[in-house]
């Protein structure tokens, strides 16, 4: 193929690939090479509005004044998005491009070393006469299983609509000529035969009359048909669909993922083996594709307090409840009798001053005074919950001496207690909080 031949470009999202094709001599294009694309951004599927970065898909035109050798990107060419088509379908957004720096807001991102060479293949042929040369870009190859995979994406009806693009240049491998016409694609059309004036199509009226060669007809439809049947076929058996929305903001060729060597969201190991490396190092601001970042709750963990206030209240309600219902109040007792047992080490002189103290502002003073403290009156506690409706004869055996007073209990300055009454309840033996005994107390 000449230098200066004509070139038709096609780009696959999905595949993270672009091809160069270049006419021959038989003025049918040959695929002269494929490129890995470095970056592109957004999901497949149409771009709609500015800001979404979606990168285009469907048909474009670029001529030479869209060829831009200052790029901020070293070298680009501006896809022209949007289109007739794009405009029709109120689409906005601009500076859509093909350039280099692996970097994607939008656009195909190739590398330097990559651009370079593609933006050399348009240069030449425009400097061998081409008018301008055709992208096609797609959301992946627009094979029967590829359409099976993503047969749920919202995207299927413009799909299947620049589909019969992609097949005109499958079977004709010659540039498709595209018209927009009722707000979608038209390809090779041409006035009937019969018709007396030029054909003319406006993208947001009705089509005119036209027709297709019978050539290009007849081989698009045996296509297409055969592609229904495959299509059906993988249907039928249950093909897996790809996911809608992945999270993942584009894609990027394995190649290049390997080089990165990034394991984070791809199983890299399963590239072919026999890809070649990129041309040329990646640029340090690469950003490759990766999945959001999950979203985790986190459970605030709260240390269950030594005290015998913060024991849990479910038992101790629970019980004063039952005791309600018989008409008794022992279950107070024997509800405060778990948090008493779990305290640390209490001694018998803890135990009698507890069961000599009448009133519940007592319980509070049967720990001794520091020795260099001079003599008050003692504090009474703050009643809460549950405890300061209690009856005057079960605050003994409710109110827990501090923790912190518990070691000073047997100090030869603690006022001496008196014998202890033989009937009260502080007396009786502590059960464990999730006995039968400790449980059924309130009843007895």
């Amino acid at each position: 193929m000449p230098r200066e031949s004509p070139i038709l470009i096609r780009i696959f999202k999905e595949e993270a690939e672009l091809e160069v094709w270049k006419q021959d001599a038989e003025g049918k294009f040959a695929l002269l090479k494929t490129y890995p694309i470095c970056r592109w951004s957004g999901e497949l599927g149409p771009k709609i509005k500015e800001g979404d970065r979606q990168a285009p898909e469907g048909f474009y035109t670029i001529t030479p004044g869209q060829m831009n050798p200052n790029s901020n990107y070293y070298l680009a060419f501006n896809l022209g998005f949007p289109n007739a088509y794009d405009k029709a379908n109120d689409r906005t957004g601009a500076f859509l491009m093909v350039h280099g720096d692996c970097s994607s807001a939008g656009c195909y991102a190739m590398t330097d070393e990559q651009i370079q060479e593609i933006y050399a293949l348009g240069r030449d042929s425009f400097l061998g006469g081409q008018k301008s040369f055709q992208v096609q870009a797609y959301p992946f190859r627009m094979t029967p299983l590829n359409m099976a995979r993503h047969r749920n994406s919202p995207h299927m009806a413009f799909w299947r609509m620049i589909k019969e693009g992609y097949d005109h240049f499958e079977v004709t491998r010659a540039e498709p000529h595209v018209d927009v016409c009722e707000k979608r694609y038209v390809f090779d059309a041409r006035a009937p035969g019969n018709a007396s004036t030029p054909l003319t199509f406006h993208p947001r009226e009705k089509c005119p009359p036209y027709e297709i060669p019978e050539a290009i007809a007849s081989a698009v439809k045996a296509k297409e048909a055969s592609d229904e049947r495959a299509f059906a076929e993988y249907v039928n058996r249950g093909v897996a669909t790809a996911p809608v929305k992945t999270g993942t903001d584009g894609g990027m060729h394995p190649v290049f993922l390997a080089k990165l060597q990034s394991k984070s969201l791809f199983g890299f190991s399963s590239a072919n083996s026999d890809v070649k490396a990129p041309p040329g190092p990646l640029p340090a601001n690469v950003n490759p594709p990766h999945a959001p970042e999950p979203q985790i709750t986190t459970a605030v963990y709260t240390p269950a307090s030594t005290t015998g206030a913060a024991q849990p209240a479910q038992s101790t309600s629970t019980l004063q409840t039952i005791g309600k219902w018989f008409g008794l109040g022992g279950s107070q007792a024997a509800a405060a009798a778990a948090p008493a047992a779990a305290a640390p080490a209490a001694t018998p002189a803890t135990a009698k001053a507890k069961a000599a103290s009448p009133q519940p502002a007592a319980a509070s003073s049967a720990a001794a005074p520091k020795p260099a403290a001079t003599p008050s009156p003692p504090l009474k506690p703050k009643p809460h919950g549950d405890i300061a409706q209690a009856p005057s004869h079960e605050a003994p055996a409710q109110q827990a001496p501090p923790p912190a007073a518990l070691p000073q209990a047997p100090s030869q300055q603690a006022a001496p207690a008196p014998p202890p009454a033989p009937d009260v309840v502080a007396a009786s033996p502590a059960l464990p909080a999730n006995s039968f005994e400790g449980r059924w107390s309130a009843v007895r």
